[in-house]
């Protein structure tokens, strides 16, 4: 039996074993996947397991998407792209770091019907999976994302990578920082922080004059509405969890490791 494994710190929200071991149950495949806390320290230690083919892969969650690829032999356009991974298998005995974050934020919102061509996006957090949906966000034409983290310097750290390979056309702004609690005025504002896996964690944002019509995206999707979006639904304005994307990433990733497009269907999705 083949066995999976989703790292993070913190895991215990993670759905991942719930969806995989459902995907291995539906098409036949005879394999476990479990999740596992894991600290800085035990990456190396996980990634040798892959190696030696104790594990046969791995998904990456927070905060270890960039910190993993030290490890690796070899990343696909999307990961060296982004600097950012999340799944992880050995073929042709090297070590392989994949993106599937970038696929899974598209889809998500294709399902949304949100046209993105010439928006203003506000992206709260700088780690983990914002490199992927800055990505998606510039493949969609989006007129400027502008990000705001706690710690600045990585918010710049981002825009340094960024700004100097996307070119500035068809609208298109290069990426701006802004300090941490200032709101400047936007289409949508995306949640990328972890802050919101537990239910009585506030960004503590003031978002009361931005007026409605905006669209707030929270990549949690563990407990189904965070404050976050609680907020952003009670001043009127669109709201939409990390489920779908969620689910789409994982398809991608189940895709990679297995060459079998699962099913997803409503019941999932809902």
């Amino acid at each position: 039996m083949k066995k999976y494994l989703v790292i993070g710190n913190p895991i215990e929200h993670s759905l991942s074993p719930k969806l995989h071991n459902h995907w291995f149950r539906e098409n036949n495949i005879d394999a476990i996947y479990e999740k596992k806390f894991v600290n800085k320290v035990d990456l190396k230690d996980i990634i040798n397991q892959v190696r030696e083919g104790k594990i046969a892969g791995i998904n990456v969650t927070v905060p270890f998407k960039k910190e993993v690829i030290s490890y690796l032999d070899k990343l696909t356009l999307d990961a060296e792209s982004t600097q950012s991974v999340n799944t992880i298998l050995l073929a042709n005995d090297k070590i392989v770091g994949h993106n599937t974050d970038i696929g899974g934020f598209e889809s998500a919102i294709k399902d949304t019907k949100y046209n993105f061509v010439g928006k203003k996006i506000l992206i709260l957090g700088a780690g983990g999976v914002t490199p992927s949906i800055i990505f998606a966000l510039y493949k969609m034409k989006v007129s400027s994302i502008i990000l705001s983290n706690r710690t600045k310097a990585k918010a710049e750290h981002l825009k340094n990578f960024y700004n100097p390979i996307m070119v500035e056309e068809n609208g298109w702004k290069k990426i701006r920082v802004v300090d941490w609690g200032e709101i400047p005025e936007f289409d949508m504002v995306i949640n990328t922080t972890s802050v919101g896996l537990k239910n009585d964690q506030k960004l503590n944002l003031d978002f009361s004059k931005i007026g409605k019509g905006k669209f707030f995206y929270d990549v949690i999707y563990n407990p189904k509405e965070t404050n976050f979006l609680k907020t952003g639904k009670d001043l009127g304005n669109k709201t939409e969890n990390g489920k779908k994307m969620f689910i789409y990433q994982a398809a991608g990733a189940f895709k990679i490791w297995h060459d079998i497009l699962p099913k997803i269907n409503e019941s999932l999705l809902n």
